[in-house]
């Protein structure tokens, strides 16, 4: 049985994903609260908002990534990593890419929300043919 940890696509979405995990901390860290003084109060809310949605995207897309490289190095099973509390979660706020139209968003956050969307798909479908290739 082919395990995604051990192809080049898999690799690259790898580092997308690591590369996407800094450059969305440094904005927080660094851009966001900037950023922040320059909305109102409901701009700053959905800003906050849409910033712990690209928190959540990352954080599946980074967990799910490390148990299939688990399965690649022998510390666990492909049937173990594909068990429902290991499972890509998070599809309610991960999956919606609804914009908050209240106030302009800045480009910063409309970036990261966008990549990390595209991200957050591409996972999806690389765990339902982990999940299909289990069943048959």
């Amino acid at each position: 049985m082919h395990v995604p940890a051990a192809s080049p696509f898999f690799n690259r979405t790898y580092n997308e994903a690591f590369n996407l995990l800094v450059e969305a901390r440094n904005y927080m860290a660094y851009v966001e609260r900037r950023e922040r003084g320059q909305l109102g109060l409901i701009g700053r809310l959905e800003l906050a908002c849409e910033a712990m949605r690209v928190t959540a995207r990352l954080t599946q897309i980074m967990a799910w990534l490390l148990m299939q490289q688990a399965v690649y190095n022998g510390e666990m099973t492909l049937e173990e990593a594909c068990s429902e509390a290991n499972r890509l979660s998070g599809a309610g706020v991960c999956l919606d890419n609804t914009p908050l139209t209240h106030e302009i968003m800045p480009a910063g956050i409309r970036s990261l929300l966008d990549r990390t969307h595209q991200l957050y798909l591409r996972v999806w479908r690389m765990d339902e043919m982990v999940r299909n290739q289990l069943l048959h």
